[in-house]
């Protein structure tokens, strides 16, 4: 059975999938949508952002359904060098990135059915596209979106290759504290690694609903045993580790299992084929430790959908040259350019034992010093508020 052609077909109905589609289907193009799973299954990946990404949210017709899904704090406290040296009047927002894509799911427009299905073939050249899937549906369209995250299976079907710029990066951990929100001081706390030995980037503490959710962030193998002993004892290795946590966070008891994901560095290699494009992941994969994940998903879903796509739909063909304009285009190179700088360099400050990097991270530690440093002096000449108490900390 071979349905109508769409402008689009998109392939993975994760957070790229799913709000490319939102975002063609509300400008009123013909879109299909597919996936496997009805209902978004638990996936341990991103679980914070920040009001820049909730602002492209905003952009993209999706800030509503984004709130909802989401916690919000307005000030997360710093911890460096065993010692709390700011409260940071930022505003972030908690979340498991299942209910976000769930609720994206459900704000889309009823012009888009989602279509249940595995791809079994898929068919491209510089005029029009197909995708038969396992049942024998077939859909016809103009143009292949891949948004399949790491999925590699249609990717070496379409001969499209990737590269791991980064095998082993980092292994990320998700757990939840068994006390809740309101048994800490903070509304958000994110403590550094400061001992060099160590490997750790940094924990995250933060209010998911109910839950205070924790992120540990680390630059090991996943076959170091480190990994197989945090896993087993979770609030011991916290306690040896990082006691700077200690005095804000006595209880640090855990519940439930503790979630891991490796992460590797990978780029995709000769994606520049008649009739698709490849966002998120599918295109690149960056480290979560910079929390640059998220916007750069959202960032190839809004140059593609609000720029790139809609030009392309005014004349005939999908051929890659005409393609070219999306990955070719300055804010997409910027954001893919700064995501995979910001993982090399976090690791690098982290873990390089030469004398260049020793030297940075002095300088990194000094200069911190120093802003924290003019923060306690201004505080001071600002003397007491006319209550009779300090002035409160910035």
């Amino acid at each position: 059975m071979t349905s109508h052609p769409y402008d689009a077909i998109i392939i993975g109905a994760g957070l790229a999938g799913t709000s490319a589609a939102h975002k063609l289907a509300t400008a009123g193009h013909r879109v299909a949508l597919i996936d496997i799973h009805a209902v978004y299954p638990p996936d341990f990946r991103a679980e914070k952002l920040g009001q820049v990404q909730m602002d492209q949210f905003d952009r993209l017709g999706l800030g509503w359904p984004a709130r909802n899904a989401t916690t919000m704090v307005n000030e997360v406290w710093v911890s460096r060098f065993q010692r709390l040296v700011s409260h940071l009047p930022i505003r972030e927002y908690g979340l498991h990135y299942a209910n976000l894509v769930n609720a994206i799911r459900q704000a889309l427009p009823a012009s888009v059915a989602l279509t249940l299905g595995r791809v079994k073939d898929i068919e491209t050249g510089p005029e029009r596209q197909s995708v038969t899937l396992g049942d024998g549906q077939r859909l016809e369209g103009r143009l292949i979106v891949l948004a399949t995250g790491l999925g590699d299976a249609l990717r070496r079907k379409l001969g499209i290759g990737k590269q791991v710029v980064g095998p082993k990066h980092s292994v990320s951990f998700g757990f939840d504290l068994a006390a809740p929100p309101s048994a800490f001081p903070f509304p958000s706390l994110t403590l550094y690694g400061d001992a060099f030995r160590s490997r750790i980037a940094y924990v995250t503490l933060f209010p998911i609903g109910t839950t205070m959710r924790g992120n540990l962030f680390v630059y090991r193998d996943p076959s170091d045993p480190w990994i197989k002993s945090f896993r087993a004892s979770p609030e011991a290795i916290l306690r040896a580790e990082l006691p700077g946590l200690l005095p804000h966070c006595p209880d640090l008891t855990i519940r439930g299992p503790v979630e891991m994901r490796p992460v590797d560095l990978v780029q995709a290699q000769d994606y520049r084929r008649d009739g698709v494009v490849l966002i998120g992941d599918a295109f690149l994969s960056p480290c979560p430790i910079p929390g640059t994940g998220i916007g750069k998903v959202l960032t190839d879903v809004e140059r593609l959908c609000a720029v790139h796509l809609p030009r392309w739909l005014e004349t005939p063909g999908m051929e890659a040259e005409k393609l070219g304009s999306f990955y070719d285009d300055p804010v997409k190179v910027a954001s893919d350019t700064q995501c995979l700088r910001a993982s090399h360099y976090s690791r690098a400050i982290a873990t390089e034992i030469g004398p260049i990097w020793a030297a940075r991270r002095w300088r990194n530690y000094v200069g911190r010093h120093a802003i924290h440093a003019l923060r306690g002096v201004r505080s001071r000449l600002a003397g007491l508020n006319p209550t009779g108490h300090s002035a409160p900390s910035t």
